[in-house]
């Protein structure tokens, strides 16, 4: 199972003390010597960063601007089809250019006077508890990284488009904004591995997963199918199934293929009623009761 704080590739350091990105030998950048480096030297930066400073440049190479700029295009014509209009109206007010991978710090600028987010950078594993929680202070960790070139509409792990295009847009609008904050607090509050866990879950089957009837159709609001070219393309055709707490926090789910069942919420005024509630006043007792339902 994958939670968003978990990054498939870990972060060690060699016998020099050197950042080092262990990629698997699936990954498409693995026998490229000068992908690897850039890797390396990008997890450098995050590791690097002291808190409350301005996060560190990545010197983007042009062939990692051209990706951003295929990806970009390719997703917005598809966000016009099938993103919901809140998603829509934070990528309108946000803006990100379409021709270039932008800074963290750039982003962190345009978004913090919308709604108060910023982003953290991550070289790679950030603790659950940790990328959770720091939500509730309207902090939200990315990597910054960008996919293997020769395979610009696909990628194994979260990179700076699923980061950033998935999931800036939909932080630049308050009421999911406000959403996102509320899921750090649950994560905050909560003790157990087990509630973490649960909370989590909810996360992924709506903020990363989401769909929701919109126009009498299911569209889409979760950052892992606004960011996925592949993905926009098939979830109506998954299992979708009405928003259950229970059900989604009872549901197990696999990174390495598209996400066969998704929740739907009818309404944006239901998900923030239902999700936001149960984060906004969820603890470990009111979980475990939920949990028992299954």
């Amino acid at each position: 199972m994958f939670e968003e704080a978990t990054y498939l590739a870990p972060i060690a350091q060699d016998a020099d003390g050197e950042v080092v990105v262990q990629l698997s030998r699936s990954h498409p950048g693995f026998a490229d010597p000068d992908y690897r480096a850039r890797r390396n030297a990008i997890a450098a930066l995050a590791t690097a960063y002291v808190p409350g400073d301005p996060i560190p440049a990545a010197e983007y190479t042009p062939a990692e601007h051209e990706v951003w700029r295929i990806v970009s295009g390719e997703l917005d014509i598809k966000h016009r089809k099938y993103a919901v209009r809140a998603y829509l109206d934070g990528k309108e007010r946000l803006g990100l250019p379409g021709d270039r991978v932008p800074q963290l710090e750039e982003v962190s600028a345009w978004l913090e006077p919308l709604t108060g987010f910023r982003y953290l950078p991550a070289a790679g594993l950030v603790p659950l508890r940790d990328f959770y929680g720091t939500l509730a202070d309207s902090r939200f960790h990315s990597t910054q990284y960008i996919r293997h070139h020769t395979v610009p509409l696909y990628t194994p792990e979260p990179d700076v488009v699923h980061e950033v295009i998935g999931h800036a847009n939909a932080l630049a609008n308050e009421r999911f904004a406000a959403l996102y904050r509320l899921a750090g607090g649950a994560a905050r509050r909560v003790e157990s591995a087990e509630a973490l866990e649960f909370v989590s879950k909810i996360f992924w089957f709506t903020m990363e997963f989401g769909v929701m009837a919109e126009d009498g159709e299911p569209k889409a609001y979760g950052a892992g199918i606004l960011s996925s070219y592949g993905e926009i393309e098939e979830f109506r055709g998954m299992d979708i199934r009405p928003l259950d707490l229970a059900a989604m926090g009872a549901t197990t789910y696999d990174i390495t293929k598209y996400q066969d069942v998704l929740f739907l919420a009818e309404s944006m005024d239901q998900l923030e009623d239902v999700v936001g509630g149960f984060w906004a006043s969820c603890d470990d007792d009111s979980i475990a009761a939920l949990a028992a339902r299954r």
